[in-house]
């Protein structure tokens, strides 16, 4: 979402859910998975909203929609391309919004060459390097910036004429920066190169025929999807989005929440009630971990971390990363207050402000590119926040050899997680492929302080601050992460007070005088959160990050999130009650940017600047007070009237034209078509899992060619795909999921008795004629098994999985919550044992939601036999190293 609009947050808001005229939740069970906010489709519903689920189980969500569309687990892009072809070929889409505030007019590179030209990969892949030069795919008349990705590998060609500037790994949460130059336009929108009618072309295959075939959706019921959403699409009705990790957790995660971005800014859904997409997070804080990241490529507010580039200073970086048009132009004004923030009277124009004192990146340094440093024996030393990656990451067993190579490694938790018990009651132990008495790493267990036990804020699935307040003090020796993180940099800095060694400086130069309180020197959080909302030149709180400046007069650990403690007052503690203020309820919480509840409402006005109609009204040009006003806080500059048009050479907001929503962009636009930002093109195309038992029907390339294989490892390989030979030695495809009654890897649930009595144990779900064809009774139980691992699980038989008719044969699915591991009240296998370590090349995140694999009934075997068990499926299935590693 940030490469289509501008930033990477949910558009909207979940009260919002209620003002639609229908609602798509896809890549979620959002009435299982997020039952708070659910009520919003409840109350939508009531008020006569149609709710669609497309998930391949028929779940609680279906339970209560009106339309349930079963689908093969990894083919969403094909879905949902079948929707934007259904729009495109019988134009329903909102044409003076696609016009006005979208880049569908703009002409496309000449060179360009698309999936339906090079039977499934764009233009510019280099088959050596798995990677894509997007030279080719630029606007007509205009530079465009390299992909995210590429900047680093294509520095050395870039540095002078950059000025000897570098680019970060990632640019953000916004689109990748354009060049210089005007690009060619058609307002037609009948030149064959312009964005719209590529669109066209790229998706004429996406037919009902043909997502019968890849989805296994019948026809009619795609029709049925395709008729009620853009029946309530358009000047006077809105659909909404939804979604969560079904869609993220791919190798082409982000392309199919591009699908869904280019089919809600054709459909006119974006910045308006009752529209948008909303990203569901399924932890209280998890989008708050992406703002105040706990990712290795960004700093705070998504301003991308800086690479090992040779006479690399702050202006080269800024130059290098900032947009020339839009409020991304200001990243040096954000840029420089968080080196304040970080260093504060250390940090001056003399020394760039610190910026040296930065890590560098040297290249893609995710959590599984850590878990291969951990096991070559460069990571040395590890900490664990919150995470239990022993069963809750992808491919189990890799993890804990990474960690068995460890010196060593800290766990902060309630419970004694499988991450702090694997090297004496693991699977590997039971195997004898490890013996505790080999294993070197010395494991450190920290009592962690619940949220109950702690203050702090939350940021939640709409980008809102919620405050939370201790209400009691933690026992024993548990702490809060504040405290533990706060007393480990205190007492790191008086170990090396007085050195001499200038690798120390960043380390002592920090500021770290948060005031402390109670018998325990709890740091103040208020104190945190008035850091990170910033101080002006005096001291004072600022109220909004256009105040923030570049001269270091300005201060602000998180530039998005200025404002949370404007006046002194903590704005995420605010609990006006919902019927002593307006629908929009701006006075509970906070919201970044700026409390906007409705990112880009400018849209939810015509380029005159009224609303598109009364019914849809959200902010409007007031040209009597000459100010955008209406029920949210406008997402643009308030004095900005709509046929204001920017002096030629403007830069930075300045340059934002009167008709320009998406003012985190550098055109101002949604981006239908991306020039520039993505590892893997320009427009989602539907590619085949990693493993997975069918041929791509749509192209001759399989997968996506520039998806992130890690390097091999005996214990992670690859399965053979479609056609290849022993691909039938996995005939099913197993999805994971979440249940209501557990959480994540099961750290906070499976310890609590009344939550293990109500899901005692890990199950499969499977339909009643995968069960017959295997010989599965129902409360028995069935073996898993991947080219990884093998588990067991209890067969629950349901018509919640019904067979599909995937081109020409049944396709059976298995669903797996992920939830269990050996520790705590309820206990079971993990289903991450099953998976791969293949990455989306965008995100690294992994691909666990389509995942090839058999069944068969009985315990699994125990020991060397389990080992056994595996080695025979790789022999069958004839695996070697290079298996699944083909373009």
């Amino acid at each position: 979402m940030g490469t289509s609009f501008g930033r990477g947050g949910a558009t909207t808001f979940q009260q919002d859910l209620q003002n639609a005229d229908c609602i798509v939740v896809q890549g979620s069970n959002m009435a299982e998975c997020h039952p708070v906010g659910f009520q919003w489709v409840m109350e939508a519903k009531a008020r006569g909203a149609r709710l669609i689920h497309v998930d391949p189980r028929f779940t609680r969500t279906s339970a209560v929609a009106d339309v349930h569309v079963p689908l093969r687990a990894g083919s969403d892009i094909a879905f949902l391309g079948g929707i934007i072809n259904y729009v495109l070929s019988n134009e329903k889409y909102f044409r003076e919004y696609v016009l006005e505030y979208t880049n569908a007019s703009v002409l496309v590179n000449k060179d360009f060459r698309d999936t339906e030209d090079l039977d499934g990969v764009f233009s510019g892949l280099d088959p050596e390097s798995r990677s894509y030069d997007p030279a080719t795919w630029r606007y007509e008349g205009l530079e465009v910036q390299a992909a995210a990705g590429r900047r680093d590998v294509e520095y050395d060609d870039r540095v002078e004429s950059m000025a000897e500037s570098g680019r970060g790994e990632s640019h953000g949460s916004g689109g990748a920066a354009l060049g210089e130059g005007h690009p060619s336009r058609d307002p037609s929108l009948r030149h064959p190169r312009c964005v719209l009618q590529v669109l066209k072309r790229h998706y004429a295959r996406y037919t009902p025929e043909m997502v019968e075939r890849v989805c296994g959706v019948p026809q009619d019921r795609f029709r049925q999807v395709c008729e009620l959403i853009t029946e309530n699409s358009g000047r006077d009705r809105t659909t909404a989005f939804a979604y969560a990790v079904g869609w993220t957790q791919h190798t082409v995660g982000v392309q199919y929440i591009r699908t869904a971005a280019i089919l809600q800014a054709l459909l006119g859904n974006i910045g308006r009630p009752g529209g948008g997409i909303l990203a569901l997070r399924g932890h209280a804080s998890i989008q708050g971990s992406t703002d105040i990241p706990t990712l290795f490529n960004l700093l705070p507010g998504y301003i991308p971390m800086p690479h090992a580039h040779a006479d690399q200073d702050l202006d080269s970086f800024v130059a290098a990363e900032a947009a020339k048009k839009g409020f991304w132009g200001e990243m040096r004004s954000y840029f420089v207050s968080l080196l304040k923030a970080y260093w504060g009277d250390a940090a001056t124009g003399a020394n760039d402000y610190c910026f040296d004192y930065l890590p560098r990146l040297t290249g893609s340094h995710s959590t599984y590119e850590t878990v291969m440093a951990q096991i070559d024996g460069t990571c040395k030393g590890y900490f664990l926040l919150g995470e239990n990656p022993a069963v809750g990451s992808a491919n189990a067993k890799m993890q804990r050899l990474g960690m068995a190579n460890l010196d060593w490694l800290v766990v902060r938790d309630f419970s004694l997680i499988e991450s702090a018990t694997w090297w004496k009651d693991g699977p590997e132990i039971e195997s004898g492929e490890m013996r505790t008495e080999d294993i070197g790493t010395e494991v450190f267990f920290m009592p962690a302080a619940a949220h109950t036990e702690k203050d702090g804020s939350f940021t939640n699935t709409q980008r809102m601050l919620q405050w939370h307040h201790k209400a009691v003090e933690p026992g024993g020796e548990a702490r809060s992460e504040l405290w533990f993180m706060y007393h480990l940099g205190r007492i790191i800095r008086a170990k090396l007070a007085g050195s001499s060694d200038e690798m120390d400086r960043p380390v002592l130069d920090l500021t770290w005088d948060y005031p402390t309180e109670g018998d325990i020197a709890e740091p103040d959080a208020e104190a945190v959160l008035a850091e990170i909302n910033g101080r002006d030149g005096d001291g004072n709180p600022i109220s909004s990050y256009t105040e923030l400046k570049p001269d270091g007069s300005t201060s602000c650990g998180c530039w998005i999130y200025a404002g949370c403690y404007a006046d002194g007052v903590n704005q995420p503690a605010r609990r006006k009650p919902g019927e002593d203020q307006s629908w929009v309820a701006p006075e509970w919480g906070w919201a970044w940017p700026a409390n906007r509840r409705i990112l880009y409402n400018r849209a939810s006005a015509d380029p005159d600047g009224n609303p598109w109609s009364d019914r849809k009204a959200l902010v409007w040009w007031d040209p009597d007070a000459g100010r955008w006003t209406g029920h949210d806080v406008p997402d643009f500059i308030a004095d900005r009237a709509p046929d204001y048009e920017p002096p030629e050479g403007a830069t930075g907001p300045d340059a934002l034209a009167g008709n320009d929503p998406f003012i985190m962009q550098a055109d101002g636009k949604a981006w239908l078509y991306v020039p520039a930002g993505l590892m893997d093109g320009p427009l989602p195309a539907h590619y085949e899992p990693q493993e997975s038992p069918f041929e791509n029907p749509l192209y001759k390339q399989r997968h996506n060619p520039v998806r992130h294989l890690l390097d091999p490892h005996p214990a992670n390989r690859y399965q053979p795909s479609g056609d290849q030979p022993g691909s039938e030695v996995f005939p099913y495809v197993t999805t994971t999921y979440r249940l209501t009654e557990h959480h994540t890897a099961g750290g906070m649930s499976r310890w609590q008795p009344y939550l293990a009595e109500l899901q005692p144990e890990f199950f499969c779900e499977i339909s009643p004629e995968l069960a017959g064809e295997r010989g599965l009774e129902h409360g028995g139980w069935a073996t898993i098994v991947s080219a990884r691992g093998v588990i067991e699980a209890r067969v629950m038989v349901t018509d919640r999985m019904i067979p599909l008719r995937m081109d020409g044969r049944a396709l059976h699915q298995i669903g797996l919550p992920y939830h269990w591991g050996p520790n705590g009240y309820s206990t079971g296998d993990a289903a991450n044992e099953l998976l791969h370590l293949v990455l989306d090349p965008n995100t690294h995140i992994q691909e666990c939601k389509a995942l090839a694999c058999d069944i068969r009934p009985g315990r699994r075997p125990r020991g060397e036999a389990a080992l056994a068990l595996v080695r025979s499926y790789r022999e069958r299935a004839g695996i070697t190293d290079q298996t699944g590693t083909d373009l």
